[in-house]
């Protein structure tokens, strides 16, 4: 359900057990962007792919405009927290998506000082969300069960593993000198292909 994923008790923000980007000394957007992941990107292992289906930001954003008014890259911000760092929306989703929104009417933006946008939701927007409960709490489902996965104490030892590799890995080809270096890099490229290849073996 939508409000038992973002909120525990007394309206207090819950989180994954295990989350965040310290729970296992390992940063996944750092090590997603460091390995090349599919469509991994600067800011967030998700960033440029498809976390959402077509039109989920929008109600993702209403929600979080529902719960206090926010700019445009607090929403970004908030985002890349509650996923740990494993996702963050680019700029040129979240605000023309807010742009649609205000031509929607669902939320409307107030100039600050300085020249910054700050948006919130309005009447209209609310009954947006209400009239689309079942759509909204399908995808912060999706989204616990993320979570749930990516924070798990499984993954956690995956992460582990990746980390451990690097510093062998990197160790490894910067040690020496000469004419070994090739021969030894080499080695280290056919081990690394092959554990590609087996891992590759078990998403078939």
């Amino acid at each position: 359900m939508c409000g038992s994923y973002w909120y525990g008790g007394a309206g207090h923000r819950r989180g994954w057990a295990g989350g965040g980007r310290r729970g296992w000394g390992f940063d996944p957007a750092y090590m997603a962007a460091f390995w090349g992941a599919p469509g991994a990107r600067r800011g967030g292992a998700y960033r440029g792919s498809r976390m959402f289906g077509h039109g989920d930001l929008k109600y993702v954003i209403l929600q979080l405009l529902d719960e206090k008014p926010r700019h445009g890259y607090e929403i970004i911000k908030e985002l890349e927290d509650r996923f740990g760092g494993a996702y963050s929306p680019s700029p040129g989703t979240v605000y023309p998506t807010l742009t649609m929104l205000e031509d929607l009417g669902y939320a409307r933006s107030v100039a600050e000082d300085g020249g910054k946008r700050i948006y919130e939701i309005t009447t209209e927007g609310k009954a947006y969300l209400e009239q689309n409960k079942s759509t909204v709490e399908g995808i912060f489902d999706r989204i616990a069960e993320f979570g749930a996965t990516f924070f798990s104490a499984p993954m956690g030892r995956v992460n582990g593993a990746v980390r451990d590799l690097a510093r062998s890995v990197y160790g490894a080809a910067a040690r020496g000198g000469g004419a070994r270096d090739a021969e030894r890099l080499e080695k280290i490229a056919d081990i690394l292909e092959r554990a590609r290849r087996e891992i590759d073996e078990l998403s078939r």
